[in-house]
């Protein structure tokens, strides 16, 4: 029977958080819900039911070894792919697909980001098995979808064959993050979910569609099958990384191959992927503010307002707005202006690396 294997990426900097998030310790790494487990471990906790911690990879920047060995003990080095440039996503699936192939060329291949969170578990792990049991053995490239609560703009959508009474639906499309009216045109059809960014294909199948799509790719991570698992692995992927294009595996591969199916998620998620989604996540109170640390608000509703304990934050007459303190950083902005960051994030750089 074929081994499961996970590939977890946590790669980026979460320049979306800033300035909670720095490019030194970026959210994967931090407890961003107060559940004492920062993300990157929660999502690790995820899928010790789905196969042994031996099969768990994490893919990373080089300058997050030491984050990840020391929120992840468990793992061997071996287990810990250290990428010396971002890449976007087809580079992050295709060194650990080719890597595992030398291990277990019939094994399924999980891959899912390092900083989304999952309510209720134990549907996620039956949303997953299904599309384990579908990818073994099979040339389908399945991706969960998410069935979607609001038009939302910030997600790329899939669009699926609605007339298929299987649990494994063929995709027709995918749109990314689309202008409000017509993600509310993709609510109102029923036919649409939310991409969730987490794959299950067996090992034999993604690295076949690497050599159909992203040939230059396949070809330059297929050099290193005689060096995977020896002391000349990081030599050859420090080279191979200044070769690879950037190119997401959406657009790579998942856009253009034909057998891609979706199994839908009906497990409560979130990407988390600014502080509008974390506000959506958390426990608020009677005026709808999330208040992290020690704050008083007056006459304001719909913020999120984080600091130490040892600040008090006081705020009047305010509606829609973020207010933290990290570090040495305040931050006053309105909490939906995640496009607004990058922008905050260079300007700050541009301040002092110590900002940033």
């Amino acid at each position: 029977m074929a081994q499961n294997y996970v590939v977890i990426m946590a790669g980026g900097i979460g320049s979306r958080f800033w300035p909670y998030s720095r490019a030194d310790k970026p959210k994967q790494f931090l407890d961003v819900l107060g559940t004492g487990r920062s993300l990157i471990q929660m999502t690790y906790d995820r899928f010790l039911n789905i196969c042994p911690s031996d099969n768990i990879y994490v893919i990373t920047n080089k300058r997050y070894y030491d984050l990840v060995k020391e929120q992840l003990p468990a793992l061997s080095d071996d287990q810990i792919l250290l990428e010396p440039i971002g890449r976007n996503t087809s580079a992050a699936v295709a060194y650990p697909a080719f890597k595992i192939k030398q291990k277990d060329p019939e094994g399924v291949m999980i891959v899912a980001p390092s900083d989304h969170v999952v309510f209720k578990e134990d549907i996620f792990e039956s949303n997953l098995n299904t599309s384990i049991d579908a990818a073994s053995g099979s040339s389908k490239l399945i991706t969960l979808g998410i069935v979607p609560t609001r038009p939302e703009t910030g997600y790329g959508y899939i669009q699926y064959h609605a007339d298929a009474i299987e649990d494994v639906k063929k995709v027709k499309t995918f749109t990314e993050k689309p202008e409000l009216e017509l993600a509310q045109k993709f609510i109102d059809s029923g036919d649409f979910v939310w991409n969730a960014g987490i794959f299950i294909w067996s090992i034999d199948t993604i690295t076949k569609a690497f050599h159909s799509y992203l040939k230059d790719i396949a070809v330059i991570f297929e050099e290193g099958n005689e060096v995977y698992y020896t002391d000349k692995e990081q030599a050859f992927i420090d080279d191979a990384y200044s070769q690879c294009k950037s190119i997401s595996i959406d657009y790579g591969i998942m856009e253009k191959a034909n057998d891609v199916f979706m199994v839908k998620g009906m497990f409560d998620w979130s990407d988390l992927g600014s502080w509008d989604s974390l506000h959506e996540a958390k426990d608020k109170d009677e005026n709808n503010n999330v208040i992290d640390g020690k704050a008083n608000l007056y006459n304001s509703k719909n913020c999120y307002v984080k600091g130490p304990d040892d600040t008090l934050i006081v705020a009047q007459d305010l509606d829609g707005y973020l207010i933290t303190k990290s570090g040495n950083v305040v931050l006053v902005c309105k909490k939906d202006a995640e496009k607004k960051f990058r922008e905050f994030l260079n300007d700050a750089k541009e301040l002092g690396q110590e900002f940033s």
